[in-house]
């Protein structure tokens, strides 16, 4: 089977199309014939060997790219129950979707419903199950409730802007681009900010009438974590779920204290993922959004093996849209 692979960490020229045997589910795995993979900012990062010493993501060389995707089933192994060939499945935090085939652990599986499309499937698992636990898990948003969404014209920033719309919470959103602002309000953000130097905080302080907002969602980390403690009102939660921008290595507790007696977490989906009845709950969850047009994702572009590596090249120098990217195998079309 043709599949896109690394021996090696580096840039892109690490990655290799090869051909290899269609793997074997071995106890608890399922193998699927790939339809679709989303490709994601996590596959960038396993390149650069990121997560080469991680214990949440414990994935080593050799190694075949892309951590989320969609199809049907083809086999099941030992000990697995609830899945038949022939299922229509999604996934995501499991490597080996950038293939024709892949051996998914069946806890790590959710059903796909008819009336949803593969594409979509695979588009919608990273990005949505990322957003719901942060919303309904971490931060635990209700109505009457105020955030504020980094990177608001990414993925995830835009379905986390949409779930905390829906749930009656006041949206502040920032974005590096004046021209997708107009995005961004129309999903639901109240007020969108620039950037401004850390300015945002300012920006919030004063449209909150110098309380700041309950929780703040970040994911650019170096250059917006400081900032987005003076945006947050006291006792307030600051997510820092990634960091585009470089890791903040010279933080200091107390720099909470001073800040309001913040809390602060950096949560990983992969402890929000723990069973296959939870992860079957959050794709229902996003599934469900998105054939009741409650939640709008669209599909950037659509790549084949052939031109994989200009897709993660767009993506790793910020010059996708922020909407999901997807590998379709030839005879998905």
């Amino acid at each position: 089977m043709k599949c896109v692979r690394i021996e090696a960490y580096g840039g892109p020229e690490v990655m290799v199309l090869a051909d290899i045997p269609v793997p074997a589910p071995g106890p608890g795995e399922v193998l699927v014939q790939v339809s679709h993979a989303g490709m994601n900012f996590m596959d960038i990062h396993t390149r650069q060997g990121k997560y080469r010493q991680s214990r949440t993501y414990p994935v080593r060389l050799p190694c075949t790219l892309g951590i989320e995707g969609a199809g049907r089933v083809v086999a099941t192994g030992q000990e697995v129950a609830g899945f038949a060939p022939g299922d229509r499945v999604a996934w995501c935090i499991a490597w080996g979707s950038f293939a024709e085939y892949a051996c998914v652990p069946a806890r790590l599986l959710a059903r796909v419903p008819d009336r949803l499309g593969l594409d979509m499937a695979a588009a919608s698992m990273f990005h949505g199950c990322t957003a719901h636990y942060l919303a309904y898990d971490v931060a635990r948003l209700a109505p009457g409730m105020s955030c504020l969404v980094h990177g608001a014209s990414g993925g995830i920033g835009q379905i986390l802007v949409q779930m905390a719309r829906r749930l009656g919470v006041r949206v502040f959103a920032t974005t590096s681009s004046a021209a997708r602002a107009g995005r961004i309000r129309a999903l639901g953000a109240d007020q969108v900010l620039d950037y401004d130097g850390g300015r945002f905080a300012d920006a919030v302080r004063d449209a909150t009438g110098g309380h700041g907002v309950d929780v703040v969602f970040d994911a650019v980390g170096r250059e917006t974590l400081r900032d987005s403690f003076r945006a947050t009102r006291k006792r307030g939660l600051v997510v820092n779920f990634g960091s585009v921008s470089g890791p903040l290595d010279d933080l200091d507790p107390i720099e909470l204290g001073e800040a309001g007696s913040l809390f602060l977490t950096r949560p990983r989906l992969a402890d929000h993922m723990e069973s296959q009845p939870v992860v079957q709950s959050r794709a229902d969850a996003v599934f469900a959004s998105l054939l009741d047009g409650s939640l709008d994702i669209v599909i950037a572009a659509r790549h084949s093996f052939d031109t994989l590596a200009e897709g993660l090249e767009r993506l790793e120098h910020r010059r996708s849209t922020g909407k999901p990217l997807l590998v379709v195998q030839p005879e998905a079309g």
